[in-house]
Parts: structure tokens; C-alpha cells; sequence
């Protein structure tokens, strides 16, 4: 087990779990966090012998609470020290958010609010498992901003122009039965079943083949981006 300030890294038959290890402030997102989850995903994209990974939080309170606001704040009072940690924290992430194909699976294992940046999270992720007391939510444009971190692009390509919108334009939260209803999580179970659901999740996954797995995934996303005619005749490179 790897543990830093902000998280921890367990790798076991083939799976990474990355544990966001600030419970105090809902685990939300500073620059360390930020940069430490990068160097994990970095980790599991490189290292052929992880397979996927799960993302959750610490405590049961919270997946993720988005950005730490109050650390944003004292960033107006900074030194230029501080202000050169920051940056250079910033320097060196690559943010889930910002790995449109990332090549392995990603499990979220959503343990209670995932709101703001902490949804962005998890809509960068393959599966969403949630406790059903888990909430959800882009709250930005209440404290004067915008999801900005793909959230006002991946909600409406995951639940619909229509249903997004209700929740973009207003920061309204929703429940995880809601998320389930809109299609945007696979399940949602009981806190108490939440880890051996997740788990059974992982060992389906891990019984199948894992280049094929890659192979599914990469031309499914890639697909996408095609009408379906283009997208079937097209070859991918990880079906070569």
C-alpha cells in the first residue's frame, strides 16, 4: 500500500484502488490531491500489470466534495512560495477529467457526496456503483461558476440535453435512485453492499480477457465520436 498526505494506492490481482484520503474536508480536490491521483492513474496506464482500477473516498460521508474551495481562497493571501507549489503541482497533473481514452477500465465506488468537480470524477470513469445514500450534483453556477472541468459536457452526452440542463442551469442535487433512473450510474445498493458490489464488478472484469477488455472499451469510446456506419467500418488500432 502506497499513502501519501492525500490518498492511497492499494494493488492487488490486478487491481489498483485509489482511496481520495482527505475525510476531513469531503475529500475534495486540492493541487496535492489533484497531482497525487494523476501520478496513481499514471501508474495504472503504464504498469501492465494493473488491469483497472477503483476510484472512492475515505469515510462515508463523501466520494469527493469537488474543489476545495476554502484552499482556493487562501490563495489570494499566498507567497510566492506557496503560489510556486501550486503551480508547479498544476504543472505536473494530468487530470482524470482530462484523459478522454484512458486505456483501462476505471470503476467510481461513489460513498456519499459527489458533487462539483468530485461528479466530474466520476463521470470520467467506465462504471459508477453508489450507496444509496450517495447525492450528486454540479453546484457551480450557486457560487458563481461553471462546471468547467467537463462536467457541462459529459452530463448532457450521459443522461441527455434535456435532464442536464435541469441540473446545470439550477446546481440542484439529485439522489443516487435519481442518478440511477437517468442512466448515469449502473447501480445503487446499500452502504453496507457497496464494496462486495463493486468487487463483483472487478472479478467479472477480471475473468475476462484484459486486451480484449481494452480492445472493448477503446473502440466503444472511440466509436463515438462517428455516425454508426463510419464507426463500424472503421479500424481501430486495438483491433489490430
Amino acid at each position: 500500500m502506497i499513502t501519501t498526505p492525500t490518498t492511497t494506492l492499494v494493488v492487488e490481482h490486478h487491481v489498483a484502488w485509489i482511496t481520495l484520503n482527505r475525510p476531513d474536508s469531503l475529500n475534495a480536490l486540492n493541487p496535492e490531491l489533484r497531482w497525487q491521483l494523476s501520478q496513481h492513474l499514471d501508474e495504472v496506464e503504464t504498469n501492465d500489470d494493473i488491469w483497472l482500477a477503483v476510484i472512492t473516498g475515505a469515510g462515508d460521508k463523501a466520494f469527493c466534495a469537488g474543489a476545495d474551495l476554502k484552499a482556493r481562497a487562501l490563495l489570494k493571501t499566498a507567497s510566492r512560495a506557496q503560489l510556486d507549489e501550486v503551480k508547479a503541482y498544476e504543472d505536473a497533473t494530468r487530470h482524470i477529467i482530462e484523459r478522454w481514452q484512458f486505456p483501462k477500465p476505471l470503476i467510481a465506488m461513489v460513498n456519499g457526496y459527489a458533487l462539483g468537480g468530485g461528479l466530474e470524477v466520476a463521470m470520467a470513469c467506465d462504471l459508477i456503483i453508489a450507496a444509496d445514500h450517495a447525492t450528486f450534483g454540479l453546484p457551480e453556477p450557486t457560487r458563481g461558476l461553471i462546471a468547467g472541468s467537463a462536467g457541462v459536457h459529459r452530463l448532457p452526452r450521459q443522461i441527455g440535453l434535456k435532464p442536464a440542463m435541469g441540473y446545470l442551469l439550477t446546481g440542484r442535487h439529485f439522489s443516487a435512485q435519481r442518478a440511477y433512473e437517468l442512466g448515469l450510474i449502473n447501480e445503487v445498493v446499500p452502504k453496507a453492499q457497496l464494496r462486495a458490489t463493486v468487487q463483483g464488478y472487478v472479478d467479472d472484469i477480471l475473468r475476462c480477457a484484459p486486451l480484449a477488455v481494452r480492445a472493448t472499451k477503446a473502440c466503444a469510446m472511440q466509436g463515438l465520436d462517428h455516425p454508426l456506419p463510419a464507426a463500424f467500418e472503421k479500424t481501430y488500432p486495438e483491433e489490430l
